[in-house]
């Protein structure tokens, strides 16, 4: 479990930022599992937040962003973006390993040096992961034929387009099973116990249910 002293107010606003864009309703004990904080530390950072005007808490318990809260968010969800994109492709760092250094790099990003990398990089490309700033409500893209490999049909084909990337050891663990943004993989089994097995031109995997979640695709022949 983090410190809760190293988990500063950005983390936090970018965190339920993130949670509403894929559709979810952010709670606390949301929070305190995605930032890895116990639930007093969430506690005693929503009671800040609110006094300060980031965010509102429902009567049922739900965490709503106000305006300046999602307007800082916004900046910080785009500036872990751009410093993604910028050691992807300036600096050639792998896709596995760029997640937690932008995570640090965010906070240390200046106005001056943003607008920088949006003029270098602009603002609507995927991120290594093949994320856009902000991730999209699995809903949205259901409608455009897009799929978690954890609901992906057997014997089919598809393309990895993006991978869900808020927890650094998952990527890790994608890279380390050869599965990464667009490789082509073949769905064998959706098994009883809930892992998928898939093969690969480096051979074959099995995923358990969170990290076929995280996972998402695009059947080849709708490409």
């Amino acid at each position: 479990m983090k410190d809760s002293i190293h988990v500063s107010k950005e983390n936090y606003l970018k965190a339920i930022l993130e949670a509403d864009a894929e559709g979810y309703q952010v709670i606390p004990a949301k929070l305190a599992h995605w930032l890895e904080v116990s639930a007093p530390a969430v506690t005693m950072a929503l009671k800040r937040l609110k006094r300060d005007g980031f965010v509102k808490v429902d009567a049922e318990g739900i965490v709503h962003l106000t305006e300046a809260g999602r307007e800082t968010a916004y900046h910080t969800a785009l500036r872990h973006h751009l410093v993604e994109r910028m050691l992807s492709e300036i600096f050639g760092m792998a896709w596995h390993e760029i997640h937690d250094e932008a995570e640090r790099l965010e906070h240390a990003v200046s106005p001056a040096f943003e607008a920088k990398l949006r003029e270098k990089l602009g603002e609507g490309g995927a991120c290594p992961h093949g994320n856009a700033v902000l991730p999209e409500n699995p809903a949205q893209r259901k409608q455009r034929g897009e799929m978690p490999l954890a609901e992906a049909a057997e014997g089919q084909r598809y393309t990895v387009v993006s991978l869900q990337e808020r927890d650094s050891k998952l990527l890790h663990f994608l890279h380390h099973a050869g599965i990464g943004p667009g490789m082509s993989l073949r769905v064998t089994s959706q098994n009883y116990d809930q892992t998928v097995s898939i093969e690969m031109d480096a051979g074959n995997s099995i995923l358990g249910r969170p990290a076929a979640e995280a996972v998402w695709l695009r059947p080849e022949h709708a490409r």
